[in-house]
């Protein structure tokens, strides 16, 4: 079958397992606003472009869906998400909730693997400071929050936490990147410096700490939304009140 894919792309399709190589480019084009919310994804059509049987896009539209970017919709196949203002502000209350108390959990509960993993996350983010890398930057952010709700050691907690964080549009954030360049340098600085303070609560231990740390990362993630994403910042803040008291 003939391929019509640019050659960067074709390349990325031959080191890993297939599903997973097309799911990352996939993920790329979403962050870089080549798919846009709503837009179908048909599967026939991707497997042309990219010159591969149907078998592996069908794998990694399921990956894009689990991640939270798409939807499958029953009968009709998989479209990117779109998330109307209302739907935004439920997410971002619920990660208000949920974050701080996982963040106290995990404080009390961590491993010292878990420490290390979320340490070699930090590593591996901290060099990802270009439009090029917000697909992987996205991708590692959301490893990095699941691992904090797995080392709390609640399953109920994490399924919710879960929940939440596939309805919660931080990629909409990094797309918005894409078309608001200037912002990237501080957002970027800004969420490294954030997930550094809540890392090093985890360590000391410090259950009050790790909480606020939590809290505050969720708090600046709602002057964001409301930054890019075209939602007034006294919603916002009017949901975060009732949210918090």
């Amino acid at each position: 079958m003939a391929t019509i894919s640019p050659p960067q792309e074709i390349e990325t399709l031959q080191r890993r397992p297939m599903k997973e190589e097309i799911f990352e480019l996939l993920h790329r084009r979403v962050i870089a606003g080549k798919y846009r919310p709503g837009e179908w994804l048909r599967q026939e059509e991707i497997a042309s472009q990219l010159g591969v049987s149907m078998t592996p896009v069908r794998e990694a539209l399921d990956l894009l869906v689990a991640s939270g970017l798409a939807e499958r919709v029953p009968y009709r196949g998989v479209r990117i998400l779109e998330l109307s203002g209302e739907e935004i502000l439920d997410s971002y209350v619920m990660r208000l909730v949920l974050e701080q108390t996982i963040a106290r959990v995990a404080a009390i509960s961590i491993k010292r693997e878990q420490l290390a993993g979320l340490e070699e996350m930090l590593q591996q983010m901290q060099p990802l400071v270009t439009l090029n890398d917000l697909a992987a930057l996205q991708q590692i952010n959301r490893e990095f929050h699941l691992l904090i709700a797995r080392a709390g050691g609640n399953a109920l907690l994490t399924r919710l936490y879960v929940t939440a964080i596939n309805t919660f549009p931080d990629w909409m954030l990094y797309e918005a990147m894409f078309r608001h360049e200037e912002l990237l340098s501080g957002y970027l600085a800004d969420e490294f410096e954030q997930h550094r303070e809540l890392v090093a609560a985890l360590a000391e231990g410090d259950p009050q700490k790790a909480g606020a740390c939590a809290l505050a990362h969720v708090l600046k993630l709602g002057e964001e939304i409301s930054a890019v994403l075209n939602l007034p910042i006294e919603v916002i803040h009017d949901r975060a009140r009732v949210a918090l008291d």
